[in-house]
Parts: C-alpha cells; sequence; structure tokens
C-alpha cells in the first residue's frame, strides 16, 4: 500500500490566510453578539468569502432584539483577510420546507457559483418548555427550524458539490449542538434538546454519505455562550460555573469552527466535539 510523502519543512508552515479562495455559507448570522457573526469573522479573517443568512423577524421578537444588517455585515467586512473576498447577506425563514434550498443556490451564485464550507448555525429559540407543559406544535416548530432545515442545507449542499469535480478538496460541513446529553441535559427546553440531540445522531452518517465527495461533516457543541440571553445573578451563577471563571464568548467557539474549515482539519469527520471550557455540570 503506498504511503504519503512526509510532509516537508514548508508543509508544516502555517498559511495566514487558509482559506483564500474558498467559499461559505453561515446560517443564523444576524447579531454581533451572536456566535454566527464571530463564525463569519473568522472565516473572512482566514481569507474565506461569506455569504451571511439573517432572519431578522426571529431576533426582532425576542428580548435582546435585532441588528441592522448592515451594521452585520460592516463588522464581517472589517475582518476581511483577502481584499478580494466578498461579504453578501440575505434573508431566509427557514422554517419554510423550500428555503434551504434556495438559499443553498443564492449563496452560491453571490459567491462565484461554488460552496466550499456551509456552518449551519442557525435555531429556534424561546418557545419551549419542561415535558408537561410542551405540546405538538412547539415540537413541530423546533423540528421544522433545528433540524429538518438543517438536513435539508446539508443536502441541498451536496448536490451543488456533485457538479464538482470528484473529490474536490476543501468540502465542509458544521453543524451545531448543545450538550443535550452531556450529564443533566436540558428538561427545561425539551423541544430544543429533542431537535439538537437529533442532530447530534446524525452527524456519523451524513460523515459517512459525504465521505466520497471529500467533504468532512462535524457538528460543534459551544456550550454556554454569553450572547446576551442571561443578565444579573444567573448570568454570574453561570460564570462561577467554568474554571476559568467566565462565560464562553462567541469567538471561543468560533475559532474551532473556522479551524474545521482549514485544510488542518481534513482528517476529523463524524465528531461530535464540545468545547465547553471545561464547564463543571
Amino acid at each position: 500500500m503506498p504511503h504519503l510523502p512526509r510532509p516537508t519543512p514548508e508543509d508544516l508552515r502555517r498559511d495566514p490566510l487558509p482559506l483564500r479562495g474558498r467559499t461559505a455559507l453561515v446560517t443564523g448570522a444576524s447579531r454581533r453578539a451572536g456566535i454566527g457573526h464571530a463564525v463569519a469573522r473568522r472565516l473572512v479573517a482566514y481569507g474565506a468569502s461569506v455569504y451571511l443568512h439573517h432572519h431578522v423577524p426571529h431576533d426582532a421578537a425576542l428580548p435582546w432584539g435585532a441588528d441592522r444588517i448592515e451594521d452585520v455585515v460592516a463588522s464581517v467586512r472589517a475582518a476581511l483577510g483577502d481584499p478580494d473576498a466578498r461579504v453578501v447577506a440575505g434573508p431566509g425563514d427557514l422554517a419554510d420546507p423550500a428555503t434551504p434550498a434556495e438559499l443553498m443556490a443564492t449563496a452560491a451564485a453571490a459567491l462565484g457559483g461554488r460552496l466550499d464550507i456551509l456552518v449551519a448555525n442557525h435555531a429556534l429559540s424561546g418557545s419551549d418548555g419542561p415535558l408537561d407543559t410542551i405540546d405538538a406544535g412547539l415540537l413541530d416548530a423546533h423540528w421544522a427550524v433545528d433540524t429538518r432545515s438543517v438536513v435539508l442545507l446539508v443536502q441541498a449542499y451536496a448536490r451543488l458539490r456533485e457538479e464538482l469535480p470528484a473529490r474536490t478538496p476543501g468540502g465542509r460541513v458544521v453543524m451545531m449542538t448543545s450538550g443535550q446529553d452531556i450529564a443533566g441535559g436540558m428538561p427545561g427546553e425539551i423541544a430544543y434538546a429533542l431537535q439538537k440531540g437529533a442532530l447530534a445522531s446524525v452527524t456519523r452518517s451524513l460523515a459517512t454519505t459525504l465521505a466520497e465527495q471529500a467533504v468532512t461533516v462535524n457538528t460543534v457543541n459551544p456550550g454556554p455562550v454569553d450572547t446576551g440571553y442571561l443578565t444579573g445573578e444567573a448570568h454570574a451563577a453561570v460564570a462561577t460555573r467554568f474554571p476559568a471563571g467566565r462565560w464562553g464568548m462567541p469567538d471561543d467557539p468560533a475559532r474551532l469552527i473556522a479551524w474545521l474549515a482549514t485544510d488542518e482539519a481534513d482528517w476529523v469527520t463524524g465528531q461530535v466535539i464540545n468545547s465547553e471550557g471545561g464547564l463543571r455540570r
């Protein structure tokens, strides 16, 4: 069996723009305090062109409110590592089963007809509860946004990749979960935990499916990240559960996700990776 050549010293040196020439779709990137925004900034800092998906009505209906998309785009553009890279943004209600394929086609067209990286960061926030309060409507709403839309996005992404030459490098899918399988679970958010658990469970199956296209598929659990949803005593109490004495910040999972998008992570696939800073559960 042939062996791959040993890396040369030049191979071992890091490229400061490891994603130069690559393109990415990041969903749920509509708030500067959010993980999606942080991921997009990291990807463009590494040289990628990025399409930012947003659904402003979702954020506008929640206590933290919505950002101006122009401000989000400007913040991401400020991090550009490659002056020739592009940052484009567009809306999409992923509760609609037709939207994932439409969004994938729109993003690919906006970025030159090709899409290398999919980061499915979006989720339905709120509208949940413990076992005795949830109903079929809540379960269906979370299923539609948190799980169904992600699988349909991956399907549309895979179909795009089929149009490229066989085993074109750089294919990456990253999904997001929430640590619902770790000690204690999420008993107060049954609908959300159920759907995020489904993504964790299907990670290896999707990785096997897309392996023939040289695409890696991984899922990241960022743990509690300070995106503005808790304040006061509750916020302070969570901070004490981290050895570092602070919450995770959006750039903490963003660094991991950006690395997974690089060629350095080419041999990592089918994994659910916990990035929780040693959280004591």
